[in-house]
């Protein structure tokens, strides 16, 4: 069926490949390629002797020029972005150049401010557009599959749908004192910036971690959950319709909101560069460096993930609740694939989206958000592939 080139080594970047390789008779040939080779080779050495074929490459994701070249060499029919969200444009740049389609889970973030929104990338719409080729942002789980929930509820439940509520709750436990179930430096980033809510046509900022709900989750049970920002907000005020309200729910612990507490009030967390021995470091990197890498999490983590969505509107002029939701096992995930179930949320729908391009359904010249494809294939893919989904037409709302 086709060739994809992934970039990225790490925890997701793992379950990608994975996953690829579970899908053969669409992942015909891969080359995974990252800054680092030897972690290439690790996954390569792991997986080669199935039928889908597996190379490995050094590549600096910040060099649109070595991506290109790449790119050109490897002639792959996608290009799956699981790196950094500082890179996505320069590899978005390298595929318009060489024409090619691209996918990535998580949206660009300049590396100098903690500020993650659409509009750099939605900035390339009649770039791809005219390229003719198909770009489609923000494949993991949220964003990604909350859209994709999103788009299947307008589609079968809904004339109107007039709130959302995401919750991402992670019942799962690691053992260490404080660590981050993915990239640190990111994850901090996202918890330690104000919050908002869209409501009304604008979003709402909050202080961070100010609003807090209990909700008793399917097969997890009662968890402290926090309103944060987060970028499936932004698209999917434009693109639900009749929305009039929209907000992101994580769990986190106390233990875990007490150690970030502590660490951002001795300046650990910021990422404004200082001078330490005659060079400049920025702290949260290295901050980054000292705790345990998200990929080693993998063997010691027990406990689920609850990711979905809940959603209040209208159909026939009556009005609907319905709740769409994924638990997932980090145990199982690991025995699966090596890594836990952050990495496995995310990685799974990012093959996904990418089998949806290879196969046609989703593709179309543009920059795409995931909640403006068809739902139904996605959905079909998330209960063959590991992330079966649960249906609740009664739940309990939050208030």
């Amino acid at each position: 069926m086709g060739k994809a080139l992934i970039i990225g080594a790490g925890g997701v970047a793992s379950v990608v490949v994975h996953k690829c390789c579970q899908n053969p008779d669409v992942f015909e040939e891969i080359l995974i390629a990252s800054r680092t080779v030897s972690k290439c080779d690790a996954l390569k050495e792991k997986l080669q002797g199935g039928k889908t074929k597996i190379s490995t490459a050094q590549l600096d994701a910040d060099n649109t020029e070595e991506i290109v070249a790449l790119i050109n060499k490897f002639k792959p029919d996608i290009v799956i972005n699981v790196a950094l969200p500082y890179q996505d444009l320069t590899i978005m740049d390298a595929c318009l150049a060489a024409k090619v389609d691209y996918l990535d889970t998580a949206n660009y973030e300049p590396i100098d401010t903690a500020k993650f929104e659409y509009s750099w990338q939605w900035a390339y719409r009649e770039k791809f557009k005219e390229a003719g080729i198909t770009a489609v942002l923000g494949c993991g789980f949220d964003p990604g599959v909350t859209g994709v929930f999103s788009a299947y509820a307008m589609k079968h439940y809904f004339d109107e749908i007039k709130q959302i509520d995401i919750l991402d709750a992670n019942a799962g436990d690691h053992g260490y004192p404080f660590a981050t179930n993915f990239n640190p430096e990111i994850n901090i980033r996202e918890v330690t910036a104000n919050g908002s809510y869209f409501e009304n046509g604008e979003f709402i900022e909050t202080e961070p971690m100010s609003i807090k709900r209990v909700y008793n989750f399917p097969e997890i049970g009662d968890k402290d959950m926090y309103l944060l920002h987060h970028e499936e907000m932004e698209s999917l005020a434009l693109n639900i319709n009749g929305i009039k309200k929209i907000r992101f729910w994580m769990t986190f612990s106390e233990r875990y909101l007490t150690h970030l507490k502590v660490l951002e009030n001795v300046g650990m967390t910021s990422i404004e560069p200082i001078e330490f021995d005659g060079k400049q470091i920025v702290p949260l990197q290295f901050l980054k460096a000292v705790l345990p890498d998200p990929a080693s999490l993998g063997p010691r983590t027990k406990g689920k993930t609850n990711i979905g969505c809940i959603y209040q509107g209208t159909k026939d002029g009556q009005p609907k609740n319905y709740y769409v939701y994924n638990v997932c096992d980090h145990e199982e995930c690991y025995k699966e694939v090596g890594s836990q179930a952050i990495s496995y949320t995310t990685g799974v729908p990012a093959m996904i989206g990418a089998m949806m391009v290879l196969t046609g359904k989703w593709k179309k010249p543009g920059v795409f958000n995931v909640e403006e494809f068809d739902p139904d294939p996605f959905m079909e893919q998330l209960n063959k592939q590991g992330l079966p989904w649960k249906e609740d037409f009664n739940p309990s709302l939050v208030d």
